[in-house]
């Protein structure tokens, strides 16, 4: 099984343009450039949590084994508690190629840090760093069970993606 390594970089507007966007001030002249998404109506906002032990972990980090994509809509996440990391990728992807997994970004997030995803953006997390949950505010559609692909990287693509924090 190959691993590949990926450190998670401070989340910049530039380089989660592939992925989402930030959301900036309501004075920013680029406030309204991006809108959320909701194809069936249903925006939903609540809060939601990932706990340390919901994936697996190296000496160096955690590792990522399966990513989620929602076709119908965005969504927007922004850890309120503790440090986090998200692993994304394109849209485009099928991770039916090994060299789709070099594509995988990971961000490290701060609390109150906010990203949203674009619609189709494979994602994992946000997971905390340490032992202690992270909550997140989640915006995402009420129905999205209804559309939650996932993809199993070690069995589409051979690799497992070990995300580290430096």
């Amino acid at each position: 099984m190959r691993v590949v390594r990926v450190t998670a970089g401070v989340v910049t507007p530039a380089d989660f343009a592939p992925f989402g966007w930030l959301p900036v001030d309501d004075t920013d002249p680029a406030d309204g450039a991006h809108t959320l998404a909701f194809e069936w109506g249903d925006p939903h906002c609540n809060v939601i949590a990932h706990d340390y032990d919901e994936v697996g972990h190296t000496p160096a980090g955690a590792l990522c084994t399966r990513l989620f994509r929602h076709d119908t809509h965005t969504q927007v996440l922004m850890p309120l508690n503790v440090e986090a990391v998200v692993a994304v990728a394109p849209a485009g992807l099928d991770f039916s190629d090994p060299a789709d997994v070099d594509a995988i970004r990971a961000f490290h997030l701060r609390p109150l840090d906010t990203v949203v995803l674009h619609r189709g953006t494979w994602h994992w997390g946000p997971f905390p760093l340490g032992p202690e949950s992270v909550r997140l505010l989640n915006v995402q559609a009420r129905g999205y069970r209804a559309d939650n692909a996932h993809v199993d990287l070690p069995e589409a693509s051979g690799a497992t993606l070990e995300v580290v924090v430096e």
